[in-house]
């Protein structure tokens, strides 16, 4: 049996004007800010103009951790969206932006996949609507300003070995992590090492991804901490005088992009935070229009439910003020077969056994979701390979632990192969049963929250902070953001933070590295194990297989 490639599939879709798709959700082509015929930006005054209406019900898509079988956590939303409009109900979709690194390295594009993308598939995995380079120019005009400043004296006195803030690419390149800048001499300045992460770790990103308009996000961009003095301390963006110049930047960046789906239907697709050292949600703005413009918004947050739920949860919805209906966590029965100890070669053979081995991580994951106080329903994302015996495995596991797991065939089917699904969301969400909270208060200490999460969500003994780092704590404290929330960094591929232990582990601790005060996103990043937030490129990128053909169009995209 042969499939056609996603990009054969995004190639044949038959677009309606973006000005179409406007209309379905109410937003009037004088609204619209036109990138091609396909995409489009929508103004901040209709923003404003719809800020009256009621909510529709919002629909978290989340996953088990990620494993190299893959689980399809867009495809599922993008599915699920197709799916809730075909069964009658008005549905937009909210997914982030792709990030130019990870689609020239492994991982490959963010558009969903087979009868289920978002498109233009091509636009949106490449340069889009420039708001990924808008973020960068923003990030690095501040990082030319602080150097800058330096270089004219130093009126501020910042102490040229704690300038923490760093410069950004948004490309894996690993040779850029650590560097010595401003060398050549008394014209280039003073030198010091400093160092690029990837864009969508930048705090700008995280910031436009929290703002409510741009009046907040200037004020946020000002708050951030860009440098130390020698007394420790801080010096902010706005004391560079940076923030209103990178709004200007900034300014169509904030506004959401408008596209569709292989079916037609309404999609915003806009901002894309790392989900380690971010949030790793789309923007506030883009989930908290589309829940004024239609009945149902389903939405997803990066990586496995430990850490894109989580942070959606805790960050998210504490700082805009919404919350879930019922979450979707997508499995596969080949994800659960690896987490089982199958290799990835010999995962098309039946294997029960291994499939209820794998199983106590996407338990582990229900009981987690639902000490938020959502119901939670589980999406099996189909592969042909899939037995009859090993999907009922899974759906009886899922029983056990007072959920329902639904099979959905979007990828080969679109919107019918989901119509089971949407379903049963409607019917679960409709029961009005949510009683959302995130899992601790603000008034907790930072270091009980970071225990909070090791040990509800990771279910770690403990988090093993030294000295150094609750001293550091404590100061936030004092100067006043002891009440934010905190971001965990660590890898995706495990509760723990050894990527080799897949499964439901326990009997570990997690061994917290540093602590950073992301003071304009609002929260405390807290970085544990070996996280890199510059990635590097595999031995073969994606980039080697990437071209135009004789047609002039794209090969090689995913």
């Amino acid at each position: 049996m042969s499939f056609k490639s996603d990009i054969e599939i995004a190639r044949e879709a038959q677009k309606r004007p973006i000005q179409e798709i406007g209309e379905k959700i109410g937003i009037g082509s004088e609204d619209l800010l036109p990138y091609g015929h396909d995409k489009a930006k929508v103004s901040q005054s209709f923003i404003n103009s719809v800020q009256d209406r009621p909510d529709g019900k919002l629909v978290l898509v989340t996953a088990i951790n990620p494993t190299p079988a893959g689980e399809g956590k867009t495809t599922t939303t993008v599915g699920l969206g197709d799916g809730l409009n075909h069964i009658g109900k008005k549905t937009m979709v909210c997914i982030r932006e792709a990030s130019l690194g990870p689609n020239f390295g492994m991982k490959g594009g963010a558009a969903g996949g087979g009868h289920a993308q978002v498109v233009p598939m091509e636009d949106m995995n490449l340069h889009f609507t420039g708001d990924f380079h808008a973020i960068t120019s923003a990030h690095s005009l501040l990082s030319a300003m602080i150097d800058n400043h330096i270089y004219w004296g130093n009126e501020l006195d910042i102490d040229i070995r704690r300038v923490v803030w760093r410069r950004v690419v948004d490309m894996n390149d690993r040779a850029l992590r650590q560097i010595t800048c401003s060398l050549g001499g008394v014209a280039n300045g003073f030198p010091r090492e400093a160092g690029f992460d990837i864009t969508v770790a930048s705090e700008v990103m995280a910031i436009l991804c929290l703002a409510k308009d741009l009046k907040d996000l200037e004020k946020r961009l000002g708050d951030m901490i860009v440098a130390y003095r020698r007394d420790r301390s801080p010096v902010f963006c706005r004391d560079i005088k940076a923030e209103g110049a990178m709004t200007v930047l900034l300014k169509d960046a904030m506004q959401p992009n408008l596209v569709q789906t292989l079916e037609n239907n309404p999609a915003f697709v806009h901002g894309g935070p790392f989900a380690n050292i971010a949030h790793g949600c789309n923007s506030v703005i883009a989930t908290t229009t589309a829940l004024k413009l239609a009945e149902y918004v389903v939405t997803e947050a990066g990586f496995g439910a430990d850490l894109g739920a989580e942070k959606f949860m805790n960050i998210k919805c504490r700082k805009a003020g919404i919350a879930p209906s019922v979450v979707v966590c997508v499995a596969t029965v080949r994800a659960m077969k690896m987490n089982g100890g199958v290799a990835k070669a010999d995962l098309g053979a039946e294997n029960v056994d291994a499939v209820k081995a794998g199983c106590p991580n996407l338990g582990r994951h229900i009981e987690n979701l639902k000490s938020f106080g959502v119901p939670v329903v589980v999406a099996i994302n189909h592969f042909v390979t899939d037995t009859d015996a090993e999907i009922e495995a899974v759906k009886d596991f899922v029983a056990g632990q007072g959920a329902e797991a639904v099979l959905s065939r979007h990828w080969e089917l679109g919107s019918k192969g989901s119509a089971d699904l949407a379903t049963k969301v409607v019917e679960v969400a409709e029961r009005g049963e949510a009683k959302f909270a995130p899992i601790y208060p603000d008034e907790m200490s930072l270091a009980d929250k970071v225990r909070t999460i090791a040990k509800k969500i990771y279910r770690a003994d403990d988090a093993v902070m030294d000295q150094k780092i609750l001293d550091q704590l404590k100061l936030w404290e004092d100067q006043g953001y002891g009440t934010l929330p905190v971001c965990m960094a660590k890898t995706q591929y495990s509760f723990s933070t050894d990527p080799n232990q897949r499964g439901a582990p326990t009997g570990f601790t997690i061994p917290v590295r540093e602590v950073r005060l992301s003071a304009g996103a609002g929260f405390i990043v807290v970085v544990c194990g070996e996280i890199m937030t510059m990635p590097g490129l595999p031995r073969v990128p994606s980039a080697e297989s990437i071209c135009l053909n004789d047609a002039g169009q794209i090969e090689g995209l995913f």
